[in-house]
């Protein structure tokens, strides 16, 4: 018997781009998948070809076509009607198709009754995934059917029944493949498509993230890694005769961090206070605000040392007076020459005690050339709604510097900043003061162990720890980060603290320029 000829036995299926020679099998199998509801047009598939073929695919089994798939480009907008098709999609035309845009949205997938069963949606969704990696687009939004709600309609609510479905306690036949294939629900969509009585009307809002994703690029880039470098400084407080001499000591870290090539370095909070040994001593509150007084030294010093060591510099936290009021701000000095600040939002019973500073009001977030990123001072760690608002305004780090006395308050310091990083799949850096200033009322003695913290998971340190300095000696940590391996756990970590959050028993709520906000 001769071998078998393995051709013979061989399925000729493949994904490629739909034409318009498909139209007439295309209308056949939309008829036999969506009875009763209206067809594409001719005019339909010429537009969707002539704007954006790419986003037009199909398979084909054996010289048929099997299943298809429709798309266009359009820049991702809260307020955009993503609940109807007809005008996002242009009712099929696509003229509003973004060749700029970041968002993939999915207008249909049909797969051929007989053809049913075979994965083919997993092919034409993986397909469509590698179109948003090459043309670097950050998600994948398509509305789906639910065509199994129908037999449970008189038993459950709309909601319950994708509930279930999510649970896996009832199987949907277009629900199921979608989340297999790594869609999120994010919302449900009455009223979608009247015609559609297997699914009384309505659809799911789904979401897919791009983890190749890279914010500003022109194009896909294919590193497997998105690293950054940061320094922490443990810093060690010592009298100083004057603020050059205050300053020659920061340039020294400076220095170091830009012969690492780091992209950032954080101080400690309120390292500055050293700044009170070279002044006249006085009561505490005063000689808080005598220290405020150095401010325009310590912004010009640090925007410039910024620049010419091209590294983002965390500058720990100073006094300020603002208004006749104290307050205890972090400044943020990018290497491009811009400053941000934040103010601490959260004041110790210590600080409002000795030094009278006031609570700031607002938790921001800034943008800068290696990802968006968060600074909370101190006390500020230990509050979990704040790294919450953080991270939904997309913070990937949180700095920390923080001064504290003893060695429990550190651990209160440290303990949270590693809960943080759990809660919130990010990181954390802290950076802390040691030494003592004997003639510095409230700022005599200092107790640190600076470190970088991870989420807890198999990718990462063992002990959530990516580096840490030895306890009380002035020292820095520079370590890499990675933020691709950051998206990739926040999406796929062992547990996924983010996306299992019960917001229908607990949210937060939070008040920013008038308005009122959820996470």
């Amino acid at each position: 018997m001769e071998p078998l000829d393995l051709k013979q036995f061989e399925w000729k299926i493949k994904v490629r781009p739909l034409t318009i020679d498909d139209f007439d099998a295309l209308v056949e199998m939309e008829q036999l998948c969506f009875p009763g509801m209206p067809t594409w047009g001719r005019e339909h598939i010429e537009s969707q070809l002539a704007i954006f073929p790419e986003g037009q695919l199909c398979v084909e089994i054996e010289g048929r076509l099997a299943a298809s798939s429709s798309s266009l480009i359009l820049e991702f907008d809260p307020s955009l009607e993503w609940h109807n098709w007809k005008a996002v999609a242009d009712d099929g035309f696509i003229r509003n198709h973004n060749p700029k845009g970041d968002t993939l949205y999915g207008i249909e997938i049909m797969v051929h009754p007989e053809f049913r069963g075979m994965k083919l949606s997993r092919r034409l969704y993986d397909a469509r995934k590698e179109v948003c990696r090459q043309k670097n687009l950050g998600q994948m939004i398509i509305a789906g059917r639910i065509p199994g709600y129908h037999q449970h309609a008189d038993a459950l609510s709309a909601r319950e029944y994708i509930e279930k479905v999510v649970e896996k306690a009832l199987y949907d036949q277009v629900l199921t493949a979608q989340l297999a294939n790594g869609f999120s629900v994010q919302g449900l969509i009455p009223n979608y498509l009247p015609s559609d009585t297997a699914s009384c009307g309505y659809a799911t809002y789904l979401e897919w993230a791009n983890l190749d994703y890279v914010r500003g690029a022109k194009r896909r880039f294919h590193h497997t890694v998105e690293q950054i470098r940061i320094c922490v400084v443990q810093y060690q407080m010592r009298s100083v005769k004057n603020f050059d001499e205050f300053a020659q000591q920061c340039e020294f870290f400076l220095d170091t961090a830009s012969d690492y090539k780091c992209d950032f370095i954080l101080f400690p909070e309120l390292f500055t206070t050293q700044l009170l040994s070279c002044v006249e001593p006085t009561r505490p509150g005063q000689a808080a605000r005598r220290l405020a007084e150095f401010t325009p030294q310590f912004l010009d010093f640090f925007t410039e040392m910024a620049v010419k060591y091209n590294v983002n510099v965390i500058g720990g936290s100073q006094f300020v007076v603002e208004h006749d009021t104290l307050y205890n701000i972090s400044y943020l000095f990018g290497r491009d020459g811009t400053i941000g600040k934040q103010y601490k939002i959260h004041i110790t019973p210590s600080e409002r005690k000795w030094w009278g500073v006031s609570s700031g009001e607002r938790v921001e977030v800034f943008d800068t050339d290696c990802g968006r990123i968060a600074i909370q001072i101190c006390y500020d760690i230990e509050f979990p709604e704040l790294t919450r608002i953080a991270a939904q305004k997309g913070a990937q780090i949180v700095f920390v510097p923080f001064n504290t006395d003893t060695r429990h308050g550190y651990l209160r310091v440290r303990h949270c900043a590693q809960a943080r990083c759990i809660e919130n799949h990010l990181y954390v850096a802290i950076s802390g003061c040691t030494g003592n200033l004997p003639f510095v009322e409230n700022a005599d003695i200092h107790y640190a162990q600076s470190g970088i913290f991870t989420p807890a998971d198999v990718e990462f340190a063992r002990d959530a720890v990516a580096a840490e300095c030895n306890p009380n000696v002035e020292t820095v940590i520079i370590h890499d980060l990675d933020f691709e391996q950051l998206r990739r756990h926040r999406e796929g970590g062992s547990v996924q603290n983010w996306h299992d959050r019960r917001r229908e028993l607990y949210r937060v709520v939070y008040q920013e320029d008038g308005k009122s906000f959820e996470v």
